[in-house]
């Protein structure tokens, strides 16, 4: 059996807004642990990674390779998405977890992304 997907995780995924010729690609996983175990629920929320460090964007936040494991990259917070379970794709070697103060980072670019910042 699969093992669950945790919040702060990266995992890897084919989006269905990338071109098709793009391989699956990190994610970083950032529902609630009650909903990404829950048995009834086949989707998670996901934050997608791109390769590129944007600074100049907002709504991006740059990831350093010691935070992930991966290669400098950034998180794309305006295109958050949800994804199935069963789509998502195991790191072939172990990467890094976020932490919740990184989630949380994320949660307010999406908030900027819609117009909505902190008061």
């Amino acid at each position: 059996m699969k093992r669950m997907p945790l919040r702060g995780e990266i995992w890897y995924v084919k989006l269905p807004t990338d071109p098709a010729e793009k391989a699956a690609r990190p994610v970083i996983i950032v529902s609630l642990d009650a909903r990404n175990r829950h048995s009834g629920a086949s989707t998670v929320l996901v934050a997608p990674l791109t390769g590129s460090v944007e600074k100049d964007f907002e709504t991006h936040i740059p990831l350093s390779p010691g935070e992930t494991g991966l290669h400098a990259s950034s998180i794309r917070c305006e295109d958050l998405t949800v994804v199935k379970k069963e789509f998502l794709i195991e790191p072939k070697f172990p990467l890094r977890t976020l932490s919740n103060t990184r989630v949380c980072q994320i949660a307010d670019a999406v908030r900027i992304s819609m117009g909505c910042p902190k008061n």
